[in-house]
């Protein structure tokens, strides 16, 4: 992710989280650890057709990765496009040399949840009234170097609907 791709990604980030989207500068300050010698961020697009369809972010300090967001577009569910998103993520945690990597999903997001225990995620705990202003508890899910190192089976059929060149996670180093 870069600076130009803020505006299309809060286009996505306002359709998906209507009550709780992120501001654009709170991308900008997540954007402003991402470069450098002491980058601890890691921000990628998924483009398709020209058109951004999907994001994701995380931040790295002291052994510790934190999934901060992963969204797709509503016509991109299904196709994989999380899936692949996240693998891209969670090397980054590798990359950062991450023991863990924790998440805040909302309890009423069950096909992320799922995605997530495909993955090795585990529950560990709540945040009440986690996301604001709907007051929506957060499920808060951890994986560890312990936890399957590679992905879910990726062999599953794709559903009918499913593009003909999938879109692929994309981004900019963030370290050496």
């Amino acid at each position: 992710m870069r600076w130009w791709d803020i505006a299309p990604v809060l286009e996505l980030e306002r359709e998906l989280f209507p009550e709780d989207a992120w501001s654009a500068g709170m991308f900008w300050s997540e954007l402003a650890h991402a470069r450098g010698p002491a980058a601890n961020r890691r921000y990628l697009v998924a483009e398709h057709g020209g058109r951004l369809v999907g994001y994701g972010g995380l931040a790295a300090v002291d052994g510790t990765g934190d999934i901060q967001t992963i969204a797709t577009a509503r016509d991109q569910w299904g196709t994989g496009l999380g899936s692949r998103l996240l693998t891209e993520l969670l090397s980054a945690a590798t990359a950062f040399e991450c023991a863990e990597v924790l998440l805040e999903v909302r309890v009423d997001n069950s096909r992320a949840q799922r995605l997530y225990e495909r993955f090795g995620f585990e529950p560990i705990g709540f945040r009440r009234g986690y996301y604001q202003p709907g007051n929506v508890d957060a499920l808060v899910m951890r994986r560890t170097t312990e936890s399957p190192s590679e992905s879910p089976d990726d062999s599953a059929p794709e559903p009918a609907d499913a593009p003909a060149a999938p879109p692929s996670a994309q981004g900019t180093q963030t370290h050496g």
